[in-house]
């Protein structure tokens, strides 16, 4: 089974990427975003440790996390954003372990994790090979606020908070670029 590990910036299409490769080579795909709000739901490990750490006040009326409570709280102190990364992250990576040791059971021929923070949370160990989805950021910006409905000053804030292109480049096994039609990717 070969482990790809996916990036890339906000915006890029690793969304449309992944349901190529889903469609077109019956690839396994775990986003792990989505994985960490599974893990964040009441009854789930992750779930008990930030009710226990940030309190009852992160809670909706119906008991599960309130998402923009929570970020209301972790992006005002940067030591809280990183507990609640410490906490999220190696769940994360629990389920990914395990998920990769089942798909090899059932011979499964590609597994893809895409992550926003593959790089700076070490994927290279679990991946065989990482690509990174590259997009300009004129592309990008346009497809944010068709999209998203996002305006340049929240795209500029997203875009300067994520690793510059150099980094991607320096550190991904392949490049997909993701300008165009997806039907013909330039993968180099």
């Amino acid at each position: 089974m070969k482990i790809i590990g996916i990036t890339g910036g906000v915006g890029s299409g690793k969304s449309k990427v992944l349901e190529c490769l889903e469609q077109e080579f019956g690839a396994k795909v775990y986003q792990a975003d989505e994985i960490a709000k599974e893990l964040q739901k009441k009854g789930q490990t992750c779930y008990r440790e930030m009710v226990r750490y940030f309190g009852k006040e992160i809670l909706a009326l119906d008991g599960e996390i309130d998402r923009p409570k929570l970020a209301g709280i972790v992006f005002k102190e940067e030591e809280k954003l990183l507990r609640l990364n410490q906490m999220v992250h190696p769940a994360v990576r629990e389920y990914l372990l395990s998920e990769i040791e089942r798909q090899k059971e059932e011979h499964t021929a590609y597994f893809i994790i895409e992550a926003a923070l593959l790089l700076e949370n070490d994927y290279r160990a679990i991946c065989d090979e990482i690509w990174y989805i590259h997009t300009s950021e004129d592309v990008r910006r346009q497809r944010l606020k068709e999209s998203r409905g996002y305006d340049d000053r929240k795209i500029s804030e997203i875009i300067a908070s994520q690793l510059p292109e150099s980094e991607f480049y320096a550190k991904c096994d392949a490049v997909v670029e993701n300008d165009g039609d997806l039907k013909k990717p330039d993968v180099r």
